[in-house]
């Protein structure tokens, strides 16, 4: 199983005609027919105007293969993406695979945070060792929703997703987990190992299927 971690970034004030396009042409033309959609959300805090999706396929080329269907699919082709294209400023793709199944909440409504951390080259596989080793601890205050190695596009990343009731409860998590000892011993292991850390909260879209 691989994941594919979609980001588009929409012309300030276009956010709205873009969702109604998805809603209304978008996702009832691709259902999930060309891959399994397993979240979509737009962005609360981080960098704003951005609409994200998260999508999964047995492997790269099936992948391939059920993209190049959806190309000759004419209401996708012709309807859709001609009238989306005009209001995306920029897109990012990432293929990811998994290193933890996927847990998605499983009641709603939540808010996500997706938070993508780089490390120094070659490291990636160590700091996950200790994420990994250390996440029963980070459980016992919140569920881990998934966790990610980027395998194209930008390396040496490791991406993770968590839900929350909203953003007071994550607030609340984050406090505690902060003195945890065991957590604070993993830092101290993990942080040197890290480059760049970056968040974005992200709201689910009616679509959804993480809610």
């Amino acid at each position: 199983m691989i994941y594919e971690l979609r980001t588009y970034t929409l012309i300030p004030g276009k956010q709205g005609e873009y969702l109604k396009l998805n809603s209304e042409v978008g996702r009832p033309t691709r259902g999930q027919k060309y891959g399994t959609l397993e979240g979509s959300w737009t962005t609360e805090f981080g960098t704003l105007n951005q609409f994200v999706t998260l999508w999964s396929y047995p492997d790269l080329v099936e992948r391939e293969r059920l993209r190049a269907e959806l190309q000759k699919n004419e209401v996708w082709s012709r309807d859709y993406v001609p009238r989306i294209l005009p209001i995306l400023l920029a897109q990012e793709n990432k293929i990811l695979s998994a290193q933890l199944p996927l847990k998605p909440p499983a009641d709603g409504p939540h808010i996500y945070e997706l938070r993508t951390y780089r490390t120094q080259v070659g490291k990636a596989g160590e700091w996950l060792g200790h994420f990994k080793a250390v996440m029963p601890v980070r459980e016992k205050y919140s569920k881990n929703v998934g966790l990610w190695q980027t395998e194209v596009a930008q390396l040496n990343e490791v991406v993770h997703l968590w839900g929350y009731r909203d953003l007071n409860e994550r607030a609340a998590v984050r406090a505690k987990v902060a003195q945890d000892p065991e957590w604070q011993a993993f830092l101290d292991k993990g942080t040197p190992l890290l480059t760049e850390m970056r968040s974005i909260v992200l709201t689910p879209v009616p679509a959804s299927p993480m809610k």
